[in-house]
């Protein structure tokens, strides 16, 4: 498909939340979240750093660790999925991943979406002893493991790990979603190949459009595909980020996730946005 537009069947108004806030207190992280599900946000999406340098370390180094946010925030919600807008996968030991995916999914009664990406700082890895050239290669196989170890005991034969036997349990009751975020050509493979949603960023309406029929190509799954926008203040980029979300879902995305900015305002910026929307 070529084409700008396409029969609507409903778009899911999603948020992420402002962890690159450094400073910020846990429970006004919380509270937005909480907040955000009162508005009926479909999901709400945490992003991950562990060590990165430089000049990004101020912004993105002060994020609470989101796979036990996550598990917190899931204590203090019913309805809104909760995801990672992403997961660093490379920069983690798959085992440990798999362990954690599972039990955070019994938390949460289903509602986690292990979003996943490869990272593109090669300082950050450097710096966690991570190997940057086959990050790739890594995320590959981890989700391949993870999957394995959801469904199986073993034996699993990797490029980089393997194991004969082993027990996994609890395993996760029902499907766990993977979301896999990018714009490369690789990133839409991967998540042709492996994900339940894809999520690019930075994508206006042509520019999505043409992302997911690259999608769409590469299979005949059911992938969802959306995309992030950010609003963080003023009356024009209100009405752009407003007029934005409705030319997405006009052109058929499935989800919109926007990011409001730094904590200070966030709330009321969210509330806004979604009643706006309608």
């Amino acid at each position: 498909m070529s084409e700008l537009t396409e029969p609507m069947t409903g778009t899911r108004f999603q948020v992420v939340l402002p962890d690159e806030s450094p400073h910020m207190p846990p429970e006004v992280l919380v509270d937005l979240g909480v907040r955000a599900e009162a508005l009926g946000a479909d999901t709400v999406w945490l992003p991950d750093h562990l060590l990165p340098p430089g000049p990004y370390g101020r912004t993105f180094g002060g994020v609470y660790e989101p796979l036990v946010t996550l598990a917190h925030l899931s204590a203090r919600t019913s309805r809104v999925r909760l995801g990672t807008s992403v997961l660093v996968v490379p920069m983690r030991d798959p085992f440990v991943l798999a362990k954690q995916v599972a039990t955070l999914h019994a938390l949460s009664s289903g509602r986690f979406v292990l979003g996943v990406g490869v990272g593109w700082q090669a300082e950050e890895f450097a710096a966690v002893g991570a190997d940057f050239a086959a990050r790739g290669a890594r995320t590959d196989e981890a989700l391949r493991l993870l999957r394995h170890l959801f469904e199986g005991e073993g034996p699993f034969e990797g490029r980089f790990h393997s194991y004969d036997r082993g027990v996994f349990e609890p395993r996760p009751r029902a499907h766990v979603p993977v979301m896999v975020g990018g714009v490369s050509e690789r990133a839409l493979r991967r998540a042709a190949e492996r994900a339940d949603e894809w999520q690019g960023v930075g994508l206006d309406a042509p520019a999505f459009v043409a992302a997911r029929n690259r999608l769409r190509e590469l299979t005949d799954r059911p992938v969802r595909a959306g995309t992030r926008i950010v609003w963080e203040g003023g009356e024009d980029g209100f009405e752009q980020a407003v007029a934005a979300y409705r030319t997405l879902a006009a052109v058929g995305a499935d989800a919109v996730a926007v990011w409001f900015g730094d904590a200070e305002g966030f709330g009321e910026r969210m509330e806004r946005f979604a009643h706006a929307l309608g």
